[in-house]
């Protein structure tokens, strides 16, 4: 009985943080977000699609080359690099 009622304090505790932790990401996520960031955002997601894309030809068991040229196609004019990534100007 003692360790249910050691299990069941911990059990609680750990619930009031996270939920503690969920309003501390709803008030960040309530803020207002600003042009620049806006457009980072965009981009990150442009970005990320085009790496999930890539995931799928890979699993579709196309040739890494192919979907490594796909990746690069989709990435132009949003990233940098052989491998589509980002650079933060900030």
């Amino acid at each position: 009985m003692k360790c249910l009622s050691v299990f069941l304090m911990f059990a609680s505790l750990a619930c009031a943080s996270a939920v503690a932790q969920g309003t501390k990401a709803a008030d960040k996520a309530s803020a207002p977000v600003s042009a620049d960031a806006r457009k980072d955002i965009q981009r990150h997601r442009a970005i990320a699609a085009a790496h999930e894309s890539a995931a799928k030809c890979l699993e579709g068991g196309q040739p890494e080359e192919t979907c490594h040229k796909a990746l690069q196609a989709a990435c132009k004019g949003i990233a940098i690099g052989k491998h589509c990534g980002m650079r933060h100007e900030h």
